[in-house]
């Protein structure tokens, strides 16, 4: 995956990783995601998500087992669709560019 280069990115201090997902509970990978600037993982923005193993369309992101990872929001600040993630219920893993 090639990493976006955008307002987005840009505007959290350049500093972007990519990251793969997987479910705490069954170990089941969910997605590769692009983290953009420092500190916590709260959200995941659709647009930045690449590699998707799981449904992105429905309301709740769950793995392919059925476990809630994360529910259907609209951030407002910037108007982008996205997941708010529940915490503990995810893994994640940096992956070297």
């Amino acid at each position: 995956m090639k990493l976006k280069h955008d307002k987005f990115k840009t505007a959290r201090g350049g500093a972007s990783k990519l990251l793969e997902l997987s479910c705490q509970l069954c170990d089941t990978a969910i997605c590769r995601y692009q983290k953009d600037g420092t500190g916590n993982l709260w959200r995941l923005y659709v647009d930045r998500i690449s590699s998707p193993n799981v449904s992105l369309t429905g309301e709740d992101l769950r793995c392919q087992n059925g476990h809630l990872l994360g529910v259907k929001t609209i951030y407002a600040k910037e108007n982008r669709p996205a997941f708010r993630l529940i915490s503990g219920s995810y893994a994640k893993k940096i992956i070297k560019n």
